[in-house]
């Protein structure tokens, strides 16, 4: 019983670092943390958006992941931002990659 504690504790910490590797290695080049440099909203601002519009953590997933598979102004969340920045290009992920980075948006304070 003691080791099965372990190698959950072991999966869920490797699972955090992976959905923050996959958020830092394919996001936080244009989703940026701060002000600087913005070349697309903020992650903060994303977050902001989607939580109000999906508080329940599956929708949220849910629809970010649908999204960002597939880019369409009508049903953007954001639309003075894509009017600011223009729309995210097609950046071809598969999907469950996407829902691992909503996840990670969904669960992380972002500063």
């Amino acid at each position: 019983m003691k080791y099965l504690l372990l190698i959950t504790i072991i999966y869920i910490n490797l699972n955090g670092a992976y959905s923050e590797l996959l958020f830092n290695g394919n996001c936080i080049t244009c989703h940026k943390t701060n002000n600087l440099n913005k070349s697309a909203p903020t992650i903060q601002e994303i977050q902001k958006e989607y939580k109000n519009a999906f508080p329940n953590k599956e929708e949220f997933v849910s629809y970010m992941s649908r999204w960002v598979l597939n880019p369409k102004e009508k049903t953007s969340l954001m639309q003075d931002k894509i009017e600011f920045y223009g729309l995210m290009p097609d950046l071809a992920y598969d999907e469950n990659t996407l829902k691992e980075i909503a996840e990670y948006i969904f669960d992380n304070n972002f500063k």
